[in-house]
């Protein structure tokens, strides 16, 4: 008895703790997003309603409170199988907190300081960094401390766009507005440890979904795997939003799994969280609209089977999408504006799954209908078509795997960012000794990036796992798997056909740790599983079963260790806080900075109105020396201080005497466009100021 209860303990923690992240991102995300629209994101009130919406998210979203017999309100849909984890051993539950520690503190050792813009890391840090100090958007440009608007200067950056006399970040306010914590509590270096503490999340999270969809017994197997995956080390330690996204994603579906064993008013509850946690991927990710669009006829599917779990599903996703939604178009919106050629389909696509999905509940709610689309589909599930969906599964697989045979992805550059990448893969082929093509968007490789970073064995097992499960759910069975295979196949298939990012690696793999590569491994666990199983039926006890299992683990787990070993203990981007820090104490208060080169702009504008809380400008491309001593004459009758800043002393010293403000010599990622990462480069910044005197 006393050994059945310790197994129920640890089967509820690990139930409640895989889940518990999702829903303090939720409760975080849900009090932040009307504060920051209303220009009063600060820590007094954001914490002050943090607490109790916290505490409401948890206590509804961890206690469980099982029916006692059949209630159709809380089931998701029919099906045999109690749910629930159970009984669970403590050496699982142990295991999967041991490799979540592990993981994290080995990400919070090897954590970069990617603070000086170069990327998209830096750009959400310097973002972060605005939110924390005042609390809304936009960033005023500060032209009066130049004297006011002048033709020779301009404002915008990399990922900050010049938009109706202010400065607009690129980006969904989601990452940042999580960032913005850590940045209250421990400044820059707390906003750049929520990398590691976001992936171990996601680390947790997943095998939390392994727990609940494969068996408890496999958890452990599935975050490791995860958790070693070159993707998941390499993004965990830098502030990506593919972090915060995933642990929405993954802590909805496994709360949405919980709803099916909940009494009816406690499975309501669940559901809307759920929803509300997979809604707002939204304010995290625009693309994440993409990815829910599977829950919504889900919900549908609920509505129309009768289950009232249905409603609170489909208002939780609506509130989350649409506050992201909201976020983007009034504070986001020149990002929008930007992907527009790939947003405005999409928005499209919403508004038809959103009809579409009326459209079935109104047809399976109409008996006349209803009866006959479920005939129609109970005849489909005991024909040959369950073998033709897991045959087409395969065909799928192969058709990616051949595609670079038949096809050379290009993107003609049509605006200055798409001039600026093609620009950048021309530098990186130069430097791999490749011909030299910026139009090459390398997506006809996407299958064999997977290969790269998750091996061949786990990509044959789940291939094999999907084709298995895509027959199961045609005959009607394993209904728990319906929304997260949906939710995978869709989104993976999404991105392998269009990955939407600069190809070099291992930049473009944090576009496959979105969804594809947890659930490609969540498929490869699900067919261990499957085969420790055909194992223990052909009659063979545990000293068979347990060896089998080790070694179909070891058979995945070897070729991702291959491609990860290498930048598993690789540091990059380091010293960046500390040479920033320096830079902001040289230049002090009291300063207007004017920066004269492009590249240095480009790195330093957003930083220095950020974290050294100075107002910066750039020079166009047209300036004169005779256009920087008029601004430097206006900034001096401004009552303010110019300072000149460039990446070499000959920019500067014609304006006074040059100074090193910033000397930093590290490593950064290698970039590789046709084979896995395995090495990092030099990297070597340098800023040179001259204070002028006055006219």
């Amino acid at each position: 008895m006393n050994s059945h209860r310790m197994g129920l303990s640890a089967g509820r923690l690990l139930t409640r703790v895989t889940v518990a992240p999702a829903l303090l991102l939720v409760a975080w995300l849900a009090v932040s997003l009307p504060l920051l629209l209303a220009g009063a994101f600060r820590p007094g009130p954001a914490i002050a309603l943090f607490v109790p919406v916290a505490g409401l998210a948890l206590w509804q979203g961890l206690r469980s409170r099982p029916r006692m017999g059949r209630e159709d309100d809380a089931d998701v849909l029919d099906t045999p199988d109690p749910g629930g984890l159970g009984s669970v051993s403590w050496w699982t539950t142990g295991a999967v907190l041991a490799v979540t520690g592990a993981f994290l503190v080995l990400q919070v050792a090897m954590c970069s300081e990617q603070i000086i813009v170069r990327r998209d890391p830096a750009s959400y840090v310097q973002f972060a960094s605005w939110l924390t100090g005042h609390g809304s958007l936009p960033i005023p440009r500060m032209e009066g401390a130049f004297g006011g608007d002048d033709r020779a200067l301009a404002y915008a950056g990399p990922a900050f766009y010049e938009y109706h006399g202010s400065i607009v970040p690129q980006f969904m306010a989601g990452l940042p507005i999580v960032l913005a914590l850590g940045g209250w509590i421990g400044g820059t270096q707390g906003m750049l440890l929520m990398a590691p503490l976001l992936g171990a999340c996601c680390v947790l999270a997943f095998a939390g979904l392994v727990a609940r969809l494969v068996g408890p017994r496999w958890a452990p197997a599935g975050a490791l795997l995860l958790a070693l995956t070159l993707p998941m080390l390499w993004a965990s330690r830098s502030t990506l939003s593919e972090l915060p996204a995933l642990v929405l994603l993954l802590g909805g579906l496994a709360l949405l799994h919980d709803v099916r064993t909940e009494e009816a008013r406690s499975a309501r509850a669940k559901a809307f969280l759920a929803g509300l946690a997979l809604g707002l991927v939204v304010l995290v990710r625009i693309d994440g609209l993409r990815d829910v669009l599977p829950v919504a006829a889900f919900a549908g599917l609920l509505v129309a089977r009768g289950r009232r779990t249905g409603y609170p599903l489909a208002a939780g996703l609506a509130l989350g999408a649409g506050g992201g939604l909201v976020e983007g178009f009034v504070l986001s919106r020149p990002y929008l504006r930007y992907l527009h050629t790939s947003l405005y389909p999409l928005l499209v696509l919403t508004a038809a799954v959103a009809v579409a999905t009326g459209a079935m509940v109104l047809l399976l709610r109409w008996e006349r209908t209803g009866s006959r689309l479920r005939a129609f589909a109970a005849a489909a599930g005991r024909g040959r078509l369950p073998d033709a969906a897991a045959v087409l599964t395969v065909l799928v697989m192969l058709a990616f795997a051949v595609r670079p045979l038949v096809q050379t992805v290009r993107r003609v550059p049509t605006n200055p960012d798409d001039k600026l990448n093609a620009y950048f893969i021309e530098q990186v082929q130069r430097i791999n000794g490749m011909a030299l093509d910026g139009t090459r968007q390398y997506s006809e490789l996407s299958l064999y990036w997977m290969v790269w970073y998750i091996g061949v064995p786990a990509l044959l097992f789940a291939t094999f796992g999907a084709a298995l499960l895509a027959r199961r759910l045609m005959r009607g069975r394993s209904p728990e798997w319906l929304l997260p295979y949906a939710v995978i196949v869709w989104t993976t298939a999404q991105v392998l056909l269009r990955p939407g990012i600069t190809p070099d690696h291992p930049w473009a793999s944090r576009r496959l740790l979105g969804l594809a590569i947890p659930g490609l491994l969540l498929f490869t666990v699900f067919t261990m599983a499957w085969m420790a199983r055909r194992v223990r039926r052909l009659g063979y006890g545990p000293r068979v079963v347990r060896p089998v299992a080790a070694v179909l683990v070891l058979l995945a787990l070897v070729p991702i260790v291959m491609t990860s070993g290498k930048i598993m203990i690789s540091r990059t981007d380091q010293h960046e806080r500390a040479a920033v820090d320096g830079l902001c104490d040289r230049l002090g208060p009291g300063r207007s900075v004017v920066v004269i080169e492009r590249a240095t702009a480009d790195r330093f504008l957003q930083v220095i109105r950020s974290m050294c809380g100075l107002p910066a400008a750039r020079t166009v491309s047209s300036a004169r020396p005779a256009d920087v001593r008029r601004v430097i004459g206006r900034v001096y009758a401004a009552g303010r201080r110019p300072v000149i800043m460039g990446a070499e002393p000959g920019q500067v010293a014609r304006y006074g005497q040059a100074t090193r403000a910033l000397a930093l010599s590290t490593r950064q990622d290698g970039r590789t466009l046709t084979g896995p990462p395995g090495s990092t480069w030099g990297l070597t910044v340098e800023v040179w100021i001259a204070e002028p005197p006055r006219p």
